[in-house]
């Protein structure tokens, strides 16, 4: 997953403007290998999901009126073979890689799919251990961390799911709509999320 970031520039992202855009008449986002697909095919809350700036574990939880769990799948360090630039981290840089799911408590469904690379050692010394040792989320480290932080929405697509994606029997064989955002905290790119979301859930 980590490969899909490399050599990425931020220019690449000016192709898709629906990213920082709340209304395109006949606009469209690409489909990864080829195609698009068009904007107003889409269930209205994706749409705003995709271009929302806020925590997305909240705006569930308001639309689907259940607690939402976060639950971690997989984290590991791992070395970067090549340059991520969306979030400054050079070859032969450690960085945390974080898989989890977006699963209502209720009724057990998997609403969402999260991929974070995070860059810890620009983590505050309070939150660094903790956030490895899985005791806090990113939400919960940017809410309390008192730091200033922006969220900068860099890409939106749509892809099929495949067997690369987390627990892809259970999102099926359908679209799974994607948005990849950057977390700046003190004026530096920190932290890099890619969520995932299933639209067979949302019509």
């Amino acid at each position: 997953m980590v490969r899909r970031y490399y050599d990425r520039a931020d220019r690449e992202s000016t192709i898709n403007p629906f990213r920082c855009e709340g209304f395109l008449r006949d606009g469209a986002i690409p489909r990864r290998g080829g195609g698009s697909v068009a904007l107003d095919t889409l269930p209205p809350f994706l749409r705003a999901l995709l271009v929302t700036d806020g925590t997305v574990t909240k705006i569930l939880e308001a639309y689907f009126w259940e607690p939402v769990n976060v639950s971690t799948q997989r984290q590991e360090f791992v070395t970067a073979e090549q340059p991520i630039p969306w979030v400054s981290v050079a070859p032969g840089d450690r960085v945390l890689v974080r898989e989890a799911h977006l699963r209502g408590a209720d009724r057990g469904t998997l609403y969402a799919t999260a991929f974070s690379i995070i860059r810890t050692e620009l983590i505050p010394d309070t939150f660094r251990q903790r956030l490895i040792d899985r005791e806090i989320g990113i939400g919960v480290l940017i809410r309390d961390s008192g730091l200033e932080s922006y969220r900068e929405v860099i890409e939106v697509d749509v892809t099929t799911v495949t067997d690369e994606d987390i627990d892809h029997e259970e999102l099926g064989t359908g679209d799974l709509l994607a948005r990849t955002y950057r977390i700046i905290i003190g004026r530096e790119p920190v932290i890099l999320i890619t969520e995932g979301f299933p639209v067979s859930r949302y019509r």
